[in-house]
């Protein structure tokens, strides 16, 4: 059998069909290649290998910048920009751990429990920005606004369609839950986020008060014992109950010789917040 005759290939045509192929990153850089490849005398193998690998990697970075884009992350609130020396009580070791994100593989959850300007929004994002560069979704929001959201979505008939929707998040990050009161239509739907998500995917939270404190969070007790019972379930847990982060932050920017006063150690914290939540 005669081998076919290719057909002449018409080099002129190669960014049309780059275009075609939804390939921008090969079309932008196979000029400059292809001469480097000519000048070396690469054989077409890895002349091929090498554009795949830059396509690859653009689309990597794509991905990831869409991602942070929908994640609704603080801008600079990042690993980089958290002073640790401002907060003794929050080891550098631990929070890089938590970063690497192998809590999120199994559904944990991750609770910062401290005073209001202790760090906790910070150290939070600061994870969910290092997860999203490891290629992992994540959502952060306000409690409120999480509520709000999926009250809506219950009016509509929607809530299991919404819930659903926010499955695809390998992580949501709900900040300030107990900062307002809610009523029983509000803790209702909260619960329903929590419940769903349990030992599946990952919350992550930060509270101004400690858990025996979360009667405001769900009126109905039965209620609060049974969400707090999943969320700290599998859950690492972070006091931060130290001075408050962004004064001493501020301070330090303007005293480089500041030095952070001692907090709270967290050994036990698990421990004694079950408690709290049992009583």
């Amino acid at each position: 059998m005669t081998a076919p005759v290719p057909r002449p290939v018409d080099v002129h045509a190669l960014p049309a069909m780059l275009t075609a192929l939804r390939l921008p990153s090969i079309q932008r850089h196979w000029p400059a290649l292809a001469g480097r490849a000519d000048a070396e005398g690469w054989p077409a193998s890895r002349f091929l290998a090498a554009l795949a690998e830059i396509e690859l990697a653009d689309r990597d970075a794509r991905r990831i910048q869409r991602h942070l884009r929908e994640s609704g992350l603080p801008g600079g609130k990042t690993l980089a920009t958290f002073d640790f020396k401002a907060l003794a009580g929050v080891p550098r070791a631990r929070i890089e751990a938590l970063a690497a994100g192998d809590w999120v593989e199994t559904g944990a959850n991750l609770i910062a429990i401290g005073n209001s300007g202790a760090g906790k929004t910070h150290v939070l994002c600061a994870i969910g920005h290092a997860l999203v560069e490891a290629g992992r979704r994540v959502l952060y929001t306000r409690t409120t606004d999480m509520v709000q959201r999926l009250q809506a979505a219950r009016r509509d008939l929607a809530l299991e369609a919404a819930l659903a929707k926010l499955d695809k998040f390998d992580l949501i990050i709900l900040d300030d839950i107990t900062y307002a009161q809610k009523d029983q239509a509000e803790s209702s739907v909260l619960f329903e986020l929590i419940a769903r998500r349990y030992e599946t995917k990952s919350l992550a939270i930060a509270a101004n008060q400690p858990f025996s404190a979360w009667g405001s969070v769900f009126p109905d007790q039965a209620v609060t014992v049974a969400a707090i019972d999943r969320l700290v379930h599998h859950a690492t847990i972070l006091e931060m109950n130290g001075d408050s982060y962004r004064r001493r932050a501020a301070a330090s920017r303007q005293s480089p010789e500041a030095v952070a006063p001692p907090t709270a150690s967290s050994d036990n914290i698990s421990d004694k917040l079950e408690e709290e939540a049992a009583q």
